[in-house]
């Protein structure tokens, strides 16, 4: 085997395409600064119980696992960060109010989500502790769209969904966790037969409910059929009500609703959405309310809403930028020359210097100007067109 071979799922990241993915990551950072999320830089490596404290079954098959050379204890590769953001909320930072925390890092999985994706994404996030209410729900919403609009990703489609509702439907059974686990699969896969058998033994009003489940997806009359056909409890008329309030806050997107849509449902406590787009082989972002995350960290159980997004993939469905603007400048050692080119970079000038053998010109920038000597003997910027 080649020595230089990666491993599989692993790529290298070449330009102009890291030039795309840092472009975006800005972007991202940027627009959640302006609502006033501060960046936090949590480690890439933790000891192992820290890291998988609270964490599911899924987070703990995708955490690559080390021996610490220092200490001999068993450290882990972050899978997934908003574990980390958790912890730092819980119990390093303690605020007694509001926490607006972004971050964006590497995350390393064990094997990928799903063919062809890498096992190195790039994971942007932003989280909103200590507020259950639905204004937060709705500024992480609106957050999360307005990131995949600096990303300039048109034509976007919300899916809204709530797991309270197959929690309230699934109050009064009394049965195994792995037929538990079976319903959600069932609910997924949207088998209706599957669910039939599954259901068989539950209570009649449980059983009808979860049944009507599997068809009950699409626009916003879902929510009138969701309300005729589940039973009406405080619970299920909450959930619905809180998506019909959500999905006006939108703006222009697009928007959706899956009542069986329950990945997460281990995770999330409250309404969860998903983020697809044109291009896009899954969703370009997934986020959702997760209250108590950070029970296991600490004696207070914090509410929590938040979203993120793998940046490469972002950046196989945002519209890469135009090449960069850059003046065209000689190589050459005269100070009159090097002055000019120091001033013009300083300035924030992207000045690139061609030696004369050179066999083309660099594609990810566009050459519309040239540093040139006159007959004075001053270098002035002009355009390539001038004589």
């Amino acid at each position: 085997m080649s020595a230089w071979l990666l491993p599989d799922s692993i790529a290298d990241v070449l330009p102009p395409e890291a030039a795309h993915i840092e472009a975006l990551r800005r972007s991202l950072l940027d627009t959640a600064g302006r609502y006033g999320y501060e960046l936090l830089m949590p480690p890439l490596v933790e000891h192992l119980e820290s890291l998988l404290t609270g964490a599911g079954e899924a987070l703990e098959l995708q955490t690559f696992r080390l021996v610490d050379q220092l200490s001999g204890r068993m450290v882990g590769v972050r899978a997934d960060t908003t574990p980390q953001v958790a912890r730092v909320d819980a119990h390093v930072l303690a605020r007694a109010g509001l926490a607006r925390l972004c971050y964006c890092g590497p995350v390393l999985h064990a094997a990928p989500e799903r063919p062809h994706a890498t096992r190195e994404p790039l994971q942007f996030g932003a989280e909103l502790y200590g507020h259950a209410g639905r204004e937060a729900d709705r500024e992480v919403l609106q957050l999360a769209l307005e990131c995949l609009q600096s990303a300039a990703v048109e034509d976007v489609q919300l899916d809204l969904g709530d797991v309270r509702v197959v929690r309230a439907l699934m109050a009064g059974v009394l049965a195994p966790r792995e037929v538990l686990l079976d319903v959600h699969r069932a609910l997924a896969a949207k088998d209706a037969s599957a669910l039939r058998r599954i259901t068989r033994d539950f209570p009649a009003a449980s059983r009808a409910g979860l049944l009507a489940l599997p068809n009950l997806y699409g626009d916003a009359k879902v929510l009138d059929e969701a309300a005729a056909a589940l039973p009406d409890t405080q619970p299920v008329r909450g959930a619905l009500e809180h998506l019909r309030w959500l999905a006006q806050h939108c703006g222009a997107a697009r928007v959706s609703f899956d009542l069986a849509d329950t990945r997460g449902w281990g995770y999330y406590s409250g309404m969860r959405f998903a983020i697809y787009a044109p291009g896009a082989d899954d969703a370009l972002l997934r986020g959702g309310r997760y209250d108590g995350v950070g029970a296991v960290f600490s004696a207070r159980a914090r509410a929590a809403v938040g979203f993120s997004l793998d940046i490469k993939h972002l950046a196989r469905c945002a519209a890469p930028p135009a090449p960069s603007a850059a003046i065209r400048a000689p190589w050459g050692e005269e100070p009159a020359l090097l002055a000019a080119i120091a001033a013009l970079r300083a300035q924030g000038e992207v000045v690139i210097c061609i030696p004369p053998d050179a066999a083309g010109e660099v594609d990810a920038f566009r050459f519309e100007r040239e540093l040139q000597q006159g007959e004075d003997g001053a270098w002035r910027v002009q355009p390539l067109d001038a004589a």
